[in-house]
Parts: structure tokens; C-alpha cells; sequence
């Protein structure tokens, strides 16, 4: 009988054996607390407290507005106000300021505008007149003033003139006869002043005189022998 030989493997020297994995659940990271600061803390509640108060500040400012009547379009002195005349705007008014509030637009609507109004303003009661800027037994008179006859000094209606009769050399007096005391001259009053015209600067110089002196004043303008002098302040 042949012998079979038991062939054997051997293990090799360097062979790790096998082991047996097993899967289970995985740990999180562990995360460390962080460290809480006081300070920022503190610094986010302030910021916190000051966006409030600044929100109430704001607050209080809008609902300390006032609706308030404003000037829509300009309006000449002695013109009527009209509805489409005036505006309303919300605003933070100063108790100095005097204003017309909106509720009170029915109090201003059909009466005169006392001075010029422009767009965009405030309209003052004071701005505003149920008179008639000329009176009764008064006549305006229209008086163009050329460049150098214009004072310096800006006319307002209201103001108080001298008319003065210059007339030339040797020409008859068309009005009353001049007195030696000096030129004749009559009182006024300015209701409206003109934009200087283009070109010629030509101001046109509306004035009330009395219903005698109209005639008069008429005929110093028709023979160039007028000028326009200024009362003293203190005489107004």
C-alpha cells in the first residue's frame, strides 16, 4: 500500500487572525458648554432697552403731529382763497408757530389773502382778511416805477407812501397848486407790488388814495411829474 502523504499548510509567521467585527450605535461628538459672559449679556439687554425707548420716542413724535393748512399754489394779495388754493400736511408744530390747522379750512376759504402766498408754506391767520384791501371812499391807483425810482427797501402792501408831485420846470401844476412850503405831495398806502417786468425792470406799484386825490394823482402820472417816497417806520 502506497502512504499518502498529509499534506499541512502552516500558518504564515506574520498572519494577524481574523476577528469578528460587531456594529452598533455610533456616539456623538461630545460638545463642551460654552462659557457664558456676562458682560455681552448685559451689552444685548441695554441694546434691547435702548431700541425700545427709541421706538417710543419716535412714537410720541408722530402722534405729536398736527394736520395743518398749507398753501397749494400762489395767491396774489387781494385774491379770494378757493379750496383748490390750500393743502393740509401733517406736522410737528412749535406752540410759537401759529398756523392754521385743517379743521379750520372752512374759516379761511372765501376770504382775501393779506400778503402774497406762495406754494408749500404754512398758511397764518394773520396772512388772511375779510376786508377788502381797498376801503370804502378809497381809489387804486397804479403806479409804474422805472428801475432807479425803485427804493431799496422792499415794498410790502400795507406800507405807507407819500406821492410827490415833481413837475418840470416852468410846467403847470395839472393838480393843486403847489404850496412855498414845498412839492405837493398826497398819502397812500401799497395794496400790491409787481414783479419787476423783463427787459424794461419796470415795477408796477398798486396804491390806495382817497377817492379826492385819485383824480389828481391820475394827472401827475399822465405828465411824469410823481414819485413814490417811503414813510418814516415810525409813521406806519
Amino acid at each position: 500500500m502506497s502512504k499518502t502523504k498529509e499534506r499541512t499548510t502552516a500558518p504564515a509567521p506574520h498572519a494577524v487572525p481574523q476577528q469578528t467585527q460587531t456594529v452598533g450605535p455610533v456616539a456623538p461628538p461630545r460638545v463642551s458648554a460654552r462659557r457664558r459672559r456676562p458682560g455681552v449679556i448685559a451689552l444685548s439687554l441695554a441694546l434691547i432697552g435702548a431700541g425700545g425707548v427709541g421706538g417710543a420716542v419716535l412714537l410720541l413724535q408722530v402722534s405729536d403731529r398736527t394736520d395743518l393748512v398749507t398753501v397749494a399754489r400762489d395767491v396774489q394779495v387781494g385774491q379770494v382763497l378757493t379750496e383748490q388754493d390750500l393743502g393740509k400736511a401733517s406736522v410737528a408744530l412749535d406752540p410759537a408757530v401759529k398756523a392754521v390747522r385743517a379743521d379750520d379750512v372752512d374759516s379761511v376759504v372765501g376770504k382775501r389773502a393779506a400778503v402774497e402766498l406762495k406754494p408749500g408754506s404754512l398758511l397764518a391767520p394773520a396772512q388772511v382778511t375779510r376786508d377788502s384791501l381797498v376801503k370804502a371812499g378809497e381809489q387804486l391807483v397804479p403806479i409804474g416805477l422805472k428801475p432807479e425810482q425803485v427804493p431799496a427797501t422792499a415794498l410790502v402792501p400795507g406800507q405807507k407812501v407819500q406821492l410827490v408831485h415833481v413837475p418840470a420846470q416852468r410846467a403847470a401844476d395839472p393838480g393843486k397848486e403847489s404850496g412855498a412850503d414845498g412839492p405837493q405831495s398826497i398819502a397812500g398806502r401799497v395794496v400790491k407790488v409787481s414783479k419787476a417786468a423783463p427787459g424794461a425792470g419796470v415795477v408796477v406799484v398798486d396804491v390806495a388814495t382817497t377817492a379826492d386825490d385819485g383824480p389828481t394823482v391820475a394827472a401827475w402820472l399822465s405828465a411824469d411829474a410823481l414819485r413814490l417816497v417811503l414813510d418814516a417806520p415810525e409813521n406806519n
